[in-house]
């Protein structure tokens, strides 16, 4: 019987919480047990198992991430590429846990995983498709910017910016030659 007062939704916040202190592959069922200050085997009646815990806190890291960029694309007035990679940037910082368990490609058969991953994508095709490329080059640019932007939020999250220019400064220069190279065609 579930303990009173946890529930899937408690369980998977708690969740988020230890892997964005401790790393997404950190997260271990004991330390989550620990969190909620119930025995570990009281979490197998909201999961099966740590794979399963994994899988719904990927989803709900993708769904949050969908939601935070959807809220950013709606609020800028022209831009909204630029505005949903400066929200990508802020998620990843604040949620690093979860911005790592949305990095692997979901399982042919999680159809849950796909359904959500496929919102996000779909949502950055609709912003890049304002850049007038063909479908094909629609999914190379998706590629790319996500390649820029994870690629720009690794380096950071392992110290590889010892510069003492501003970092913010260097991902806005990047960001927009990357936009700026899509708005003159693309890759042709």
């Amino acid at each position: 019987m579930p303990r009173i007062g946890l529930d899937r939704d408690t369980l998977l916040a708690a969740a988020a919480e230890l892997a964005d202190e401790r790393g997404f592959e950190a997260l271990a069922l004991n330390a989550l047990a620990l969190k909620l200050g119930v025995r570990s085997p009281s979490l197998y009646n909201h999961v099966s198992g740590l794979p399963e815990l994994r899988r719904l806190l990927a989803i709900r890291a993708v769904e949050r991430l969908t939601a935070t960029l959807e809220a950013a694309a709606s609020r800028a007035d022209e831009d909204a590429a630029s505005a949903i990679s400066l929200a990508y940037l802020a998620f990843a910082r604040a949620y690093p846990g979860q911005y790592e368990a949305i990095q692997r490609a979901p399982e042919p058969d999680d159809a849950d995983l796909q359904a959500a991953a496929d919102r996000l994508v779909q949502l950055i095709i609709r912003i890049l498709s304002g850049y007038g490329l063909a479908e094909d080059e629609l999914i190379h640019a998706v590629r790319g910017i996500r390649s820029l932007l994870h690629g720009f939020v690794s380096l950071e999250r392992i110290g590889a910016f010892g510069m003492p220019q501003d970092r913010d400064a260097s991902f806005r220069f990047m960001l927009h030659a990357y936009l700026y190279g899509l708005s003159r065609g693309g890759g042709e």
